[in-house]
């Protein structure tokens, strides 16, 4: 889509202040943010936390209780076929008639989104998606990994500028995830992505953005180097001391003095004969224990960068799904 004056619009995807109710169940809470082009945006929460539900009426296939979505700067309510136009869809379980090939579905997807070279989207998509191996093969015959493929190339074949990826690498063996994560990452400079997922390495790796939602409310909305700064275990060191040092007198008198660095929050014990020294401000203290460490009788130190999946525990704790 472009805009009058031929400027295509940065800001694809706009969700304000949507709820959606199963009965007496809040399944989305007043959630709100938005998605520019080139963003890759992670949809993070536990199960039943809302993502599918908010990703689902953002491409029109649930109407919200209240909110409004604009897509492409198209009223999802109002536009709404202008606005799927501009979307396209992996659904968590993508359906697919099975007796097709791959190469007869493809273009069954096509023909229904009227587009007008048909058989240039569908090898266009094909060949995007590695799927050249399997083009005479019908679907049902395909492993998990190609059927994913296949409903990847069904959601480009009319080259949205939207992408909503619900689970894209669910079930997947790790060659056939980076396969996926190398389209999204070739995808995403003329984009906006949603992905939801339960694999958090996966966010670190391709998404810009981080989103957290548990009970259908949005806890945290910021970027994945950001959110690792907040983790529980951002900038501790970790360091493995010789047993017998550990056991020794020598031992315990370093770590009392490791204990009263201005720097030092706490002394924590770690696996394997390992010691945890937290700084009290979250900052990089290396240099200065290693100026401690004297004839301490160390194997080895570590500087722990902090993980998501830590945050998100943090964030999501005893909030109900």
């Amino acid at each position: 889509m472009e805009e009058q004056g031929g400027k295509a619009p940065d800001l694809l995807v706009e969700v304000r202040d949507l709820t959606k109710h199963y009965g007496s169940i809040k399944a989305v809470d007043g959630v709100s943010f938005s998605v520019r082009r080139g963003d890759v945006l992670g949809f993070l929460g536990p199960n039943g936390a809302g993502k599918t539900t908010a990703m689902k009426m953002i491409t029109g296939f649930l109407e919200p209780d209240n909110g409004q979505i604009q897509v492409a700067g198209f009223d999802v309510a109002t536009e709404g076929l202008e606005s799927r136009r501009r979307v396209g869809y992996l659904p968590e379980n993508a359906p697919a008639y099975g007796e097709m090939t791959v190469e007869g579905f493809l273009d069954f997807i096509a023909e229904a989104r009227s587009l007008p070279d048909r058989s240039g989207a569908v090898r266009r998509v094909v060949e995007m998606t590695g799927l050249n191996e399997v083009f005479h093969q019908t679907v049902e015959t395909l492993s998990k990994g190609f059927k994913r493929r296949v409903g990847l190339a069904q959601a480009l074949i009319h080259d949205p500028e939207v992408l909503i990826l619900d689970e894209p690498t669910d079930g997947l063996d790790p060659n056939q995830k980076a396969v996926v994560h190398g389209l999204i990452e070739s995808l995403a400079a003329e984009k906006a992505i949603i992905l939801s997922t339960h694999i958090l390495d996966e966010v670190e790796q391709v998404c810009n953005r981080a989103l957290i939602i548990s009970g259908g409310r949005v806890l945290e909305d910021s970027t994945p180097r950001q959110l690792i700064a907040r983790a529980p275990h951002h900038n501790v060191i970790r360091v493995h001391l010789n047993e017998d040092f550990l056991a020794s007198e020598a031992g315990s008198n370093w770590i009392q003095r490791l204990r009263e660095q201005p720097w030092c929050g706490s002394v924590e014990s770690s696996p394997r004969g390992a010691i945890d020294a937290v700084p009290a401000d979250g900052a990089n203290h290396l240099s200065e224990l290693l100026e401690l460490l004297g004839d301490a009788q160390v194997e080895g130190v570590q500087l722990l960068e902090g993980r998501l999946d830590d945050l998100f525990r943090s964030v999501t704790k005893g909030v109900a799904a």
